[in-house]
């Protein structure tokens, strides 16, 4: 038997979603041929060169590829929603 996934969604209002991502300290191994663990301490990616260009796929600190540094999302959903408030339940509120 399968098991099924149903999403309903309402139709709202638009919501805005900001997302920045942040490259942190550096993972890569550099004693993984000898068996062993030892990372350069770098802690955070700087890039090497301009936006749109191959330098800047590569830390000026510690000259690793940026996926060797560990990725943070930030993400911040802002909804604006104008609807009334519920009264179906009968209940009045002042």
């Amino acid at each position: 038997m399968r098991k099924r996934q149903v999403v309903v969604r309402r139709m709202e209002e638009p919501s805005r979603i900001s997302t920045s991502v942040r490259y942190r300290e550096c993972q890569k191994n550099h004693a993984a041929s000898v068996g062993g663990y030892a990372v350069d301490g770098c802690r955070e990616f700087m890039a090497s060169g301009e936006d749109g260009t191959a330098a800047a796929l590569n830390c000026a600190a510690c000259g690793c590829h940026r996926s060797f540094h560990r990725r943070e999302v930030d993400t911040e959903v802002v909804c604006e929603s104008s609807s009334p408030p519920n009264s179906s339940d009968g209940i009045r509120r002042n």
